[in-house]
């Protein structure tokens, strides 16, 4: 039996509801792209770095002080893709490498100076009184000095070095997160869940880094992440000026020091400022996806 055609004719109304979840789907991915495309970019450049970061020992072609005097300031081949600079070290080496030393010191400085700053803002705006005075004046004293000017200051003194570069930045860099963690945990403390808490018999720290704390982590998260790039930024700035790497680390900053005067030999200094601004940028465009994935007012936009 030969089976007959079957047409299926929709009214009006159901043409108009496909039509609409149709529209309402490519809204939907429109939105989608707009908010979050820039932010997958960002992450896909980080997590880019961050691998050849890890495996910079089994994907560069030469080790990173290795001196060639016969070949240098040679220019980008297929021998040297970033060229070589005055001492003959193939540049895309050291740009690898030095990742490993921008990213490290990028998130040792955020992720410590930021639990610093958060427990001190945390405590502050629980305790109140006294304990919120004392603490909260000696963040306002940090905010009278310029942080790079003060960084600048304490790494001199200090003398250079990695880890005493990584000193001096953690000093101006844990009051923001203090300022913002206080603000934060003030907005929470007077929440029903926190009298609720109260009432049970949990103890003020339980309350505080159990209930309160978590509650408020989404915006610091978000500073966090924006401030990476930042903290690679003034890392290398410091490196730039020789208060940061001991030769012959490699590190972006110094490189691009190195650099500077070679206006000829574009590539020395070109490289390693090429990867610092696609850190920052990258950071950057993560922590405002972030900010928008975690504000429910920017998802319904």
């Amino acid at each position: 039996m030969i089976p007959r055609s079957i047409s299926v004719t929709l009214t009006d109304a159901e043409a108009a509801e496909l039509a609409a979840s149709t529209d309402t789907a490519a809204g939907r991915r429109s939105r989608w792209r707009r908010r979050y495309l820039l932010a997958v970019l960002g992450g896909a450049v980080v997590a880019l770095w961050a691998l050849a970061a890890l495996l910079a020992p089994w994907i560069t072609p030469y080790a990173p002080d290795t001196v060639h005097v016969a070949g240098r300031l040679a220019e980008p081949s297929a021998t040297h893709w970033f060229g070589t600079d005055e001492l003959g070290r193939d540049v895309l080496t050291r740009v690898i490498y030095g990742a490993r030393t921008s990213l490290a010191v990028g998130f040792a400085v955020v992720l410590i100076g930021g639990a610093i700053g958060t427990l001190i803002g945390a405590v502050a705006a629980y305790a109140r009184g006294l304990t919120e005075e004392i603490l909260m004046r000696a963040t306002d004293l940090m905010f009278c000095f310029p942080p790079i000017i003060l960084a600048m200051a304490i790494a001199a003194a200090l003398g250079i070095g990695t880890r005493n570069t990584v000193i001096a930045m953690l000093v101006v860099w844990w009051p923001k997160f203090a300022r913002l963690a206080r603000s934060l945990v003030l907005g929470q403390r007077s929440l029903e869940y926190v009298a609720a808490a109260r009432t049970i018999g949990f103890s003020p720290t339980h309350i505080l880094f159990r209930q309160i704390v978590p509650n408020a982590l989404g915006p610091l998260v978000v500073v966090m992440t924006l401030d990476l790039g930042n903290a690679i930024l003034v890392f290398a700035g410091l490196s730039f000026l020789g208060l940061g790497v001991v030769p012959p680390t490699p590190e972006w900053g110094s490189m691009v020091s190195e650099g500077r005067e070679l206006v000829s030999q574009w590539w020395v200094a070109t490289f390693p400022g090429l990867a610092i601004l696609t850190v920052v940028i990258g950071f950057n465009f993560v922590g405002d996806g972030l900010r928008d994935w975690l504000d429910p007012h920017a998802r319904r936009r």
